[in-house]
């Protein structure tokens, strides 16, 4: 479980297809203190460690994980958003994120507003149920607060501060985002639908 806080900037610093497509991600976090089979949310998903190196962990990416997510536009140098897997006792500033990936959102559209930034994403039609005004969702790993929904078309504001501490600075009109939505909202529409 993660909590959508982005904790570090990781840059891919290799790829490797072998079956899967391997990925060796440098970051500045204390690698000795990073178990192999850890979970590392990594642009939104949640991948196991593999392999680690002086300043870089290395994961294996499955076809399936690509056919669901951005991750298939990955190239070295890409700098992509991390968070290590939540510990009893840490602080819940985001809200739960399980690092899997519902689908992909596309960035529509992006405006300065005082100094945020108003960012619109077309999700798709399937997941526009489960996003709602005030709602939380996690787009590349960031834990956002929805501010309007338009059919499957929703808003997020981007404060300076996240736009400095993730990777969102990078992210322009055309982008593909990876959406999760709020695990509450699909345990509610599947107790509705259950009552139907």
């Amino acid at each position: 479980m993660f909590t959508g806080i982005v904790t570090d900037i990781g840059i891919v610093r290799r790829l490797e297809q072998q079956g899967d497509l391997r990925a060796e991600i440098q970051c500045s976090y204390d690698v000795d203190g990073i178990d192999l089979g850890a979970s590392i949310c990594c642009n939104g998903v949640c991948l196991t460690v593999i392999e680690l190196g002086e300043d870089w962990f290395a994961v294996e990416v499955s076809a399936e994980t690509l056919s669901k997510t951005n991750l298939d536009e990955w190239g070295e140098g890409r700098r992509i958003n991390l968070e290590r897997a939540l510990k009893v006792g840490d602080e819940l500033g985001g809200h739960i994120v399980s690092g899997h990936v519902d689908g992909v959102a596309e960035v529509v559209s992006m405006e300065q507003e005082g100094d945020s930034t108003r960012v619109l994403f077309r999700a798709p039609e399937a997941l526009s149920k489960f996003i709602a005004p005030k709602g939380s969702v996690a787009l590349n790993g960031t834990s956002l607060t929805v501010n309007e929904v338009d059919g499957n078309v929703f808003g997020v504001n981007l404060i300076p501060h996240t736009k400095v501490v993730t990777t969102w600075g990078d992210v322009k009109t055309g982008d593909a985002i990876n959406l999760e939505v709020d695990t509450m909202a699909r345990y509610v529409a599947r107790l509705q639908s259950s009552a139907s």
